[in-house]
């Protein structure tokens, strides 16, 4: 069936440039670099680029498992369709449960930074006062719950404004930059081999950092039945969306451990990509590279309240969560009540967390664990892909790896991960993550008990093409005149 066949969302909404800017805003750039440089280096040194390398060949792995899946069964549930209908309903939902917590959670985690950031343009010594810090954080959230709530089409042009600003002034710096080799000659190639890693266990500390440094990219999923050719373009524009921010990645970790020292990066923190600026252009750097790190942290605001506003609506729709979530704004297509429920929850969470300095240690701890949650429904959708693709697996050898062998490899990594986190984080915070997915486990059951029909799918299989066909017989209405309307890209 086609993405427009009455499943409530705005069809053709968005075109291959949206997605493609969707899917590095997801994994937002400049935000993440500021979050964890200082947090990389820490843990692996020199051999930053190197974990930054080789986590992204099995995250490539992932994405291809995305890209796989989505050409079978474009879903706004993603991850939460494709594992149901492959591998178990349950898993499948406990696989969507887990992007809407680690999604919840991370949105709790970028206000606050969107706020002091936004201050610091401004005054630096306000930066770090939280009442004022909390309360522009929870403006800038409040304003991407709007503009998702407008549609996808305005979500899409203010993220080309957003995203684009942040990328021009990324590729500014990095091309000022190569000035800057010629008198500073301590880079060295060996930092992406594996000499600097201190033995596996060293290795897996710079991969517990580097693998959620790409988390973001497959929002194009979940837009999937907003897209145009869907089947076509959401999964090739998360793959590439993945491509850009791997090199962006890669070129400011290794101008970071060019240009700073390891004393410099571990006193700024956060503030590493301010600091990187004022070297490459005194006066005028860090200033500019706080508002690329800014409009980073609100573009992929937006992002993660896509992703989990989606999986609702998904989840809604198929009767597996209350019924009100598949609701969809009549004149704006978008899942209006699931975006008020989580813009609810996750404001609430925010205030709470900054208020209270025992919530705010709890949320420390659970932001400390979304690599949990994560690791799940990324290693769940690696396999998907195989179990869905497995009676042709063998027509070609490129069928074989890529829609077998390499997203398999990159399912055990994720599940690798999974079990080194459970080693490397605190007992709150393994408590916090394991406990929000053993959460699910309530409506997961109390709905199967009532009958919904995702617990009795139409299997994907890759050799009869089986697309969705499921729709509610109570789901929402079509609004007067259908779903078409213009393309966002220009």
């Amino acid at each position: 069936m086609s993405n427009s066949g009455g499943r409530g969302l705005q069809a053709g909404a968005l075109g291959m440039l949206d997605t493609v800017v969707m899917a590095v805003a997801g994994s937002a750039p400049a935000y993440s670099l500021a979050a964890t440089t200082a947090v990389l280096v820490a843990a692996v040194g020199p051999a930053g680029p190197a974990a930054l390398l080789y986590c992204a060949i099995p995250m490539l792995g992932i994405a291809l498992a995305f890209s796989r899946l989505g050409r079978l069964d474009a879903n706004a549930g993603a991850g939460y369709s494709w594992v149901g209908r492959t591998l178990h309903p349950f898993l499948g939902f406990l696989s969507g449960w887990a992007l809407v917590v680690s999604a919840t959670l991370f949105m709790v985690a970028g206000s606050l930074p969107a706020g002091s950031l936004t201050l610091a343009l401004f005054d630096p010594g306000l930066a770090d006062d939280t009442a004022p810090a909390t309360l522009v954080g929870a403006g800038w959230f409040l304003l991407m719950l709007g503009v998702v709530l407008g549609g996808a089409r305005l979500t899409a042009r203010a993220q080309l404004l957003m995203s684009g600003v942040e990328l021009a002034i990324l590729a500014l710096f990095a091309v000022l930059a190569l000035g800057r080799f010629g008198h500073v000659p301590t880079f060295d190639w060996s930092c992406f081999g594996l000499g600097h890693f201190d033995g596996v266990s060293g290795f897996a500390s710079g991969a517990l950092v580097a693998a959620f440094s790409y988390w973001g990219w497959d929002v194009t999923s979940n837009l999937s039945e907003e897209t145009r050719n869907s089947r076509r373009t959401a999964g090739p524009a998360g793959l590439i969306g993945l491509g850009v921010v791997f090199v962006l990645f890669e070129v400011f970790t290794v101008l970071a451990n060019t240009l700073l020292t390891p004393e410099q990066i571990a006193a700024h923190g956060a503030d590493v990509p301010a600091a990187l600026g004022e070297v490459i252009w005194p006066g005028w750097g860090g200033k500019l590279l706080t508002v690329a790190v800014m409009l980073s942290t609100v573009a992929t605001l937006e992002t993660t309240l896509i992703q989990v506003t989606r999986s609702l609506f998904a989840m809604g729709r198929d009767r597996t969560m209350p019924a009100a979530l598949g609701l969809v704004h009549r004149r704006w297509n978008t899942p209006w009540v699931a975006i008020t429920v989580v813009g609810a929850v996750a404001l609430a969470l925010f205030v709470a967390s900054t208020a209270l300095g025992t919530v705010g240690e709890i949320l420390a701890d659970a932001i400390r664990a979304i690599g949990l949650q994560i690791s799940v429904y990324y290693g769940l959708a690696g396999v998907a892909v195989v179990v869905a693709y497995r009676r042709t697996l063998l027509s070609s050898p490129g069928a074989f790896l890529l829609n077998g062998l390499w997203p398999l490899l990159g399912a055990v990594f994720m599940f690798w991960v999974f079990a080194e986190s459970l080693a490397e984080l605190s007992g709150a915070a393994v408590a916090i993550g394991l406990g929000g997915l053993a959460a699910g486990l309530v409506p997961m059951l109390r709905y199967w008990r009532r009958g919904s029909e995702y617990y009795r799918p139409a299997k994907l299989d890759a050799s009869r093409t089986v697309e969705t066909d499921y729709v509610p017989a109570a789901g929402p209405a079509l609004p007067p005149g259908g779903y078409e309307g213009l393309p966002t890209d220009f």
